[in-house]
């Protein structure tokens, strides 16, 4: 249901706007290079093949391999070990206030000419932070009782989740700055979307790639049948 509301609204608006929504002919010519879809795409081409470009887009694709398998599974496996889903759900109410909030802040440390300083400040940390996911998902089981999980259990993943959302938040900052800094304003909008793209696919294609891997690198063991290693889907039904 509200997700049939959302969607309503979403197309009733759009639509609005399609048919009521009118160009604004007689503004006066920008300066920007690109006329059409064909200068635009011949445009990214020569920006991507410059060397500065090259390995900054490198560098981003690469960068969130580290910490992809504790961002993309470790929701997935506390569900795994017991805890609701709800109650996971719940927890990131807390984190809306300080979504807002990180942004403000971080953008301080951001402005200065060097923006990337951030970004490379936090990436340990959001490393250790795995482990620390790691860490959370091996000891769930063991807190677990009959009656669910305890209040220190759900105040302690919260904390987690809450120090994950600073280190996500200062390098997301922090890749947006340095890619507003340095985009050519005459191409701004342009030059800009194709450095986000990238990092955009930079933190999306590790986290599938994780998420595909879950099952190969599981180890399982089957209780009461032998000569069963229950390694894959088919057998572990079996």
């Amino acid at each position: 249901d509200f997700l049939f509301f959302w969607g309503a609204v979403f197309l009733i608006t759009t639509t609005l706007v399609a048919l009521l929504k009118k160009e604004n002919r007689e503004l006066t010519p920008t300066k920007e290079e690109t006329k059409g879809i064909t200068d635009t795409y011949r445009l990214l081409f020569s920006i991507i093949k410059m060397p500065a470009v090259l390995t900054f887009c490198l560098l981003i694709l690469t960068a969130k391999v580290g910490f992809s398998a504790a961002d993309a599974v470790t929701g997935l496996k506390l569900v795994e070990e017991g805890v609701p889903k709800e109650h996971l759900a719940l927890l990131a109410v807390p984190m809306v206030p300080l979504q807002i909030i990180l942004p403000l802040i971080i953008s301080k440390y951001t402005a200065g000419p060097q923006p990337l300083n951030t970004f490379y400040k936090a990436m340990p940390f959001r490393l250790l932070l795995g482990l620390e996911f790691a860490f959370l998902v091996w000891w769930t089981p063991k807190v677990r009782h009959e009656g669910g999980f305890p209040v220190y259990y759900y105040v302690v993943v919260l904390l987690s989740y809450a120090l994950h959302q600073i280190t996500l938040y200062s390098m997301y900052v922090a890749i947006m700055a340095f890619n507003a800094k340095v985009s050519d304003p005459l191409i701004g909008g342009t030059y800009m979307t194709l450095l986000n793209t990238v990092s955009n696919l930079g933190g999306n294609w590790p986290s599938t790639v994780a998420l595909w891997l879950v099952d190969p690198l599981t180890v399982k063991e089957c209780a009461g049948a032998k000569d069963h290693t229950c390694g894959t889907t088919i057998a572990a039904e079996v």
